[in-house]
């Protein structure tokens, strides 16, 4: 599901912000911390678990979208020989948080940060994500969880490990600033080194048979009083940076199966139905996809500059489904441990401010590169982990589901009764019922009528738009 925002801050309508406040009533999504879980944050601020190792020689800085407070990491790449290391410290949540206290508690009760594009529902008191263990760049030097991993010149990892160690963030950059400043030449030589690194790191994962997707936001803007949801195309920046966390899952994974004790984000292989929808839609956007194309060459081909394209990458999140979390204490079980899109196994590490699982990988990892025992707070908690997770992940794609039918509606509300040209990419022939993607309009929505074509080309008429549900509907107007 792609992020969505405003195009100008400040101009969510009222029908949005009270559609998103059903929404959050309806899901049961968090709001306010309790007091106790304020005043612990508070007192934990003042007084986090300070390690001995002091790296705040390594000029790290953070690269995030624009206005982002909760800032999971930071980087650093630097060369060695013909290769390359990559320093990457994680914000060290456990060394803020007790386990078993009022933060961890209530922590287990959210599971993940959820965005609004007006309001946040966080993991963790902003006293805590957005200020004291947030990797700001405000001179101050900050636990963290320092990953060093080595690649040859090929970006092939050699090495990998973690330790606890005191950071500081030395520049907040943003992925524009970012970009513009590699286009002109002038970011610095670790920057560099990121889309050096970043471009290798995409040659790996094509050799292996993966494919990360990248989601593209959706944005809307006001025209007056009409509005237009367009999906944004995504900066390389942001593919590279997003090598880095992937490079750094992929090793976690690999320390804990080795260590014999883990948790593992796992997808299993597309289905064949979801294969031949997807096919379908590509037919309906005008992609060619050939018979021998394989899924991740398709997502490979896709060029973001494009609409319907990006409309693709969208729809591409079919495949995704599935997605759930592996733990093991001892040999990992028979069974799928890969993530069936990057093909090898992976790990939650890089987001512990925004996600409850990376807490307790990264645990697992540091003790294990310690040559220390895995604490027994973080063995007690593997077996309840995926399901705390998977709850907060269904919880949070109906949130974000709810949330762009209620932008779409908003975009439709003034077009009742008009009819524009879209593509049937579902349809079901019994109830005569099905799925409608507007080729001109970033919308899919639910369309009824008689004898609709997959893949084809139909005059569909906005006949609802409700901005209280959400819901949009579309008949066949031929």
């Amino acid at each position: 599901m792609p992020a969505v925002h405003f195009a100008t801050e400040g101009d969510v309508p009222a029908p949005i912000r009270e559609g998103v406040r059903r929404l959050r009533e309806a899901l049961e999504v968090p709001s306010e911390f309790p007091a106790d879980v304020l005043a612990a944050a508070e007192e934990a601020a003042t007084s986090p678990s300070i390690p001995a190792l002091d790296r705040t020689d390594i000029e790290f800085v953070t690269i995030d979208p624009e206005g982002s407070m909760d800032l999971d990491q930071a980087l650093h790449i630097e060369r060695s020989g013909s290769g390359y290391v990559v320093h990457y410290a994680i914000a060290d949540v456990g060394a803020w948080v007790e386990p078993g206290g009022a933060i961890d508690t209530e922590a287990r009760l959210r599971g993940q940060t959820l965005y609004a594009p007006d309001w946040r529902a966080a993991l963790h008191p902003p006293r805590l994500s957005e200020d004291a263990a947030s990797l700001l760049a405000d001179g101050t030097p900050r636990p963290a969880q320092l990953w060093t991993i080595t690649l040859d010149s090929d970006g092939v990892q050699t090495d990998a490990q973690v330790e606890r160690a005191m950071v500081t963030s030395r520049a907040k950059l943003t992925y524009t600033g970012v970009q513009a400043d590699l286009n002109a030449g002038r970011a610095s030589e670790s920057l560099q080194l990121l889309k050096t690194v970043g471009e290798l790191r995409l040659e790996v994962e094509r050799e292996r048979g993966g494919v990360s997707l990248e989601i593209p936001e959706q944005e809307v803007e006001s025209h007056g009083d009409d509005w237009a949801l367009h999906f944004r195309t995504p900066l390389p920046v942001e593919g590279w940076n997003a090598q880095i966390s992937l490079l750094t899952g992929g090793a976690a994974a690999q320390i804990m199966l080795e260590g014999e004790v883990g948790l593992l984000r796992t997808l299993p292989p597309a289905e064949q139905y979801s294969i031949d929808k997807l096919r379908r839609t590509a037919k309906a956007l005008d992609i060619t996809w050939p018979g021998a194309m394989t899924y991740p060459e398709l997502v490979r081909s896709l060029d973001p500059t494009k609409p319907t394209h990006l409309a693709m990458m969208n729809a591409c999140t079919l495949l995704f489904r599935g997605a759930g979390y592996l733990a093991f204490d001892g040999a990992p079980p028979e069974g799928n441990i890969e993530h069936g899109a990057l093909a090898m196994p992976y790990a939650h590490v890089t987001a512990p401010l925004r996600r409850l699982v990376d807490r307790f990988a990264g645990e697992i990892c540091v003790s294990l590169c310690a040559g220390e025992a895995v604490p027994d707070w973080v063995r007690g908690a593997l077996p309840e982990l995926p399901k705390l997770m998977g709850a907060s992940d269904s919880r949070a794609k109906k949130y974000e589901r709810g949330i762009v039918d209620l932008l779409e509606a908003l975009v439709l509300s003034g077009h009742r009764g008009k009819t524009f040209t879209g593509v049937v990419v579902d349809y079901d022939p019994g109830k005569q019922t099905g799925i409608v993607h507007l080729k001109d309009l970033a919308v899919e929505s639910f369309v009824r009528g008689r004898r609709l074509e997959l893949g084809e080309e139909e005059r569909v008429r906005v006949v609802e738009a409700d901005l209280t549900t959400g819901r949009t509907t579309f008949e066949a107007a031929g």
